[in-house]
């Protein structure tokens, strides 16, 4: 990352891979840590300057562009306290990290989270001009996340995903007998906030809801549960978790979703996450078009309870 000056006007030169960038968004992914209210007062008074001269907020960057940014005090306290930290890699280039994130890790910081997987490995890698989460995973779902090292890739993976090009698959053990005939799901799903202001997830009644659909394949019966196979159609927010749920089948060890009672006694029984796993990701190379399958094996908690139910 540019090194801006707190004390000096900062020149610095706008590269093909970021090229295209509304100029907005641009500086708010530069200056980590400073308000959006001051990326847009110092673009208003005409400090930032592009080639010499004043430019708005929707000017989008080219190649070779000379940006004048003015001395900012960026806000460190934060950045100080996050600790360096790296995650098992399933691939990695110069363009695409894919990680297998382990469960009770979030992927960003906020809501109630000072840090997350990408603040850490901005941490621990300075030498990384560019770091984006491409998607998210819950903070108690472990496995397969991607992560672009470069913006071109980012933009042709979010390109991909909202074509539903990548092929994302998940491990979930649902609590009692998922039923045989349903192997897919397709309910609306409708964001909404609990009064203390937690993020939840409903099946949308009318047209609020967004579409949303998701595959069940089941890969093994137990007498209290059901392994499945969750194939990701589209990418909601809980998706999978509200799916199951509302097919009587909530995921186990589900905190908000799921069986309050049961979840405390599988605790005692050595379940102390979410079992949900994304298992497996098949895509083409964003910038390569090279076929890409890979693959996170089910965390060794979750084999290890497993092997404590009977099979049906």
């Amino acid at each position: 990352m540019t090194d801006i000056r707190k004390d000096s006007v900062t020149f610095l030169e706008v590269t093909a891979d970021d090229a295209g960038q509304r100029l907005d968004n641009y500086l708010q992914r530069l200056l980590k840590g400073v308000p959006k209210s001051h990326i847009y007062r110092i673009l208003r008074s005409g400090e930032v300057r592009v080639n010499k001269g004043r430019v708005d907020a929707s000017y989008r960057v080219a190649a070779g562009d000379t940006l004048r940014i003015p001395p900012i005090r960026v806000a460190e306290r934060a950045e100080k306290n996050v600790p360096a930290a790296t995650f098992p890699v399933v691939y990695e280039d110069d363009a695409l990290l894919v990680i297998d994130k382990p469960a009770g890790v979030a992927v960003h910081g906020g809501s109630g989270v000072s840090f997350g997987v990408i603040e850490q490995l901005r941490r621990a890698h300075p030498e990384w001009r560019y770091l984006e989460l491409v998607h998210r995973l819950d903070r108690e779902t472990s496995g397969l996340l991607m992560l672009a090292k470069k913006r071109s890739a980012l933009t042709k993976l979010h390109d991909m995903m909202r074509d539903n090009v990548p092929d994302k698959r998940y491990l979930a053990l649902a609590t009692g007998h998922w039923p045989e005939n349903v192997k897919q799901v397709k309910l609306p799903l409708f964001k909404f906030h609990t009064p203390d202001g937690e993020r939840r997830v409903k099946v949308a009644e009318g047209d609020d809801g967004q579409y949303a659909h998701t595959n069940f394949a089941i890969q093994q019966r137990y007498a209290e549960f059901t392994l499945v196979e969750a194939h990701l159609r589209t990418g909601r927010t809980h998706q999978i978790r509200v799916h199951m749920q509302a097919n009587g089948c909530a995921i186990a060890g589900d905190e908000k979703y799921g069986d309050f009672a049961l979840n405390k006694e599988l605790a005692r029984r050595g379940l102390k996450r979410m079992f949900l796993h994304a298992r497996s990701l098949t895509l083409p190379h964003p910038l390569t078009g090279a076929p890409l399958k890979l693959e996170a094996p089910l965390p060794a908690e979750l084999q290890k309870f497993l092997k404590t139910l009977e099979p049906r």
